[in-house]
């Protein structure tokens, strides 16, 4: 009898263990020690498959994040600050245009450039956030300026525009952001809605362009741990392919999109904006934590794996918290996303199967 329910107990926990979604991404295991300093970044996330990217184009991904992750890399080594680092990094996504956002910014169905971005503190909870823009050549600098030098959080359009250009950040015309790949992708989904294509012909302009199905899911971010102890999050958006009506996804929201809390973790996110400001996803994951008893990874995945999708939502994040542990879960096909600590190289990785 006593050995029938010992062996019923482990081939129980063997089913368990083989159950479990191997979606996520965790860096590590939860560090017993502090590392010095630590950051990651993602580029977006959607139906990011291998089959459907050439060598090239991966290569050129892979590059991209790279010079990303060294950028906030060398701040940080240097004794920078975590807010210093994630603008780093995400200015160098900005300023590609392999990224939906600021260069590589997609168009809204007027044919225009909006971009939003937001930028948050751990050490104070103090945030800036930015939505619209159509002139600020980084919108990252613009949530920053809002952030340090502004008794608000949150600036939209023509205001924070006009904010920007006081602070003497860096315009640019509308024109800078175009790029034929992007208003390429405006006029298939118009098409689309003109023709009223059928579930077949949508699933061959898939295939046929891996990004087409992305268009709620672009974004670029990063995450940092500094040598002094603090974190900080920044995140940056062309917003979604086609949107409408002065329509802000989860970007600039603070808590949804963005979110750094010393004592908990930061977080930024990628995916269907719509289902993180529902969730609430950044501050989710920092009270599971908080009130949960929660590690990063377990507050990461029960967020990513199972909440969002429960409502539908596809998509994902990257985490840090003030140990230097990392998270980076997403429940779609791939994410464009990397990490780097203190003393090590640069890790990139794109697909769901890479660890």
């Amino acid at each position: 009898m006593k050995t029938s329910f010992i062996f019923t107990s482990i081939f129980c926990l063997f089913f368990w263990s083989c159950s479990q979604n191997t979606e996520n991404q965790q860096v590590e295991n939860q560090a017993t020690e502090k590392v010095d300093f630590a950051l990651a970044i993602h580029g977006g996330a959607g139906t990011i498959r291998k089959e459907n990217m050439t060598p090239e184009q991966d290569a050129a991904y892979r590059a991209k994040l790279k010079e990303a992750l060294d950028a906030g890399y060398a701040v940080l080594e240097s004794g920078g600050t975590a807010i210093d680092a994630v603008i780093s990094a995400v200015k160098v996504m900005e300023d590609s245009p392999l990224f939906n956002a600021g260069k590589g910014a997609v168009f809204t169905n007027e044919g225009k450039n909006e971009l939003d971005a937001a930028i948050m503190n751990g050490i104070d909870r103090n945030a800036g956030a930015v939505a619209g823009l159509t002139t600020v050549k980084n919108p990252i600098t613009a949530a920053r300026a809002v952030m340090e030098n502004s008794p608000h959080v949150f600036m939209t359009g023509a205001g924070a525009e006009q904010f920007a250009s006081e602070q003497n950040l860096k315009l640019v015309s509308p024109d800078y952001f175009y790029t034929d790949f992007r208003f390429e992708q405006l006029e298939k989904i118009r098409e689309t809605e003109k023709t009223q294509l059928d579930h077949s012909s949508l699933l061959e302009m898939e295939l046929q362009d891996p990004l087409f199905k992305d268009r709620k899911f672009g974004t670029v971010g990063a995450v940092a741990l500094d040598k002094n102890g603090n974190i900080a999050a920044a995140t940056s958006t062309g917003g979604m392919t086609n949107k409408r009506y002065g329509r802000v996804g989860d970007v600039p929201i603070i808590g949804a999109g963005t979110y750094a809390d010393n004592e908990t973790c930061a977080v930024s996110a990628t995916g269907h904006g719509e289902y993180f400001i529902r969730n609430v996803v950044g501050h989710e994951i920092a009270s599971l934590i908080r009130y949960g008893n929660k590690n990063l990874t377990e507050a990461a995945d029960e967020v990513v794996m199972n909440q969002l999708v429960e409502m539908g939502g596809s998509g994902g994040i990257i985490s840090i918290d003030r140990f230097g542990n990392i998270a980076m879960p997403f429940n779609s096909e791939g994410m464009y996303r990397g990490y780097r600590k203190a003393g090590e190289e640069a890790k990139t990785f794109i697909y769901k199967d890479e660890n």
